[in-house]
């Protein structure tokens, strides 16, 4: 099963233009919409690695407010920060 959802994952990923950078954050910015506890922090680091700012990530957050509410934003902005500021 694993093997499969990995493929999955790759074939959606190769499936159009986006860049990975972008693929990145935008994977971010459906966690924060979908509120999903285990794919936040996991995408977090990822962007870390592969080198996408703080700054960059807080904006992602900041970006959902109109779009997910203030309350889920700052929920998101926090854990963001709980990961980026102990770097």
């Amino acid at each position: 099963m694993w093997d499969a959802y990995a493929e999955l994952v790759k074939a959606c990923a190769e499936a159009g233009p986006i860049d990975a950078r972008s693929r990145r954050l935008i994977k971010l910015s459906l966690a924060i919409g979908s509120r999903s506890k285990r794919c936040r922090p996991s995408h977090v680091r990822r962007a870390l690695e592969e080198g996408i700012s703080a700054d960059e990530l807080k904006q992602v957050a900041m970006l959902a407010i109109p779009t997910t509410g203030f309350p889920t934003a700052v929920a998101a902005l926090t854990w963001i920060e709980n990961i980026t500021d102990f770097q």
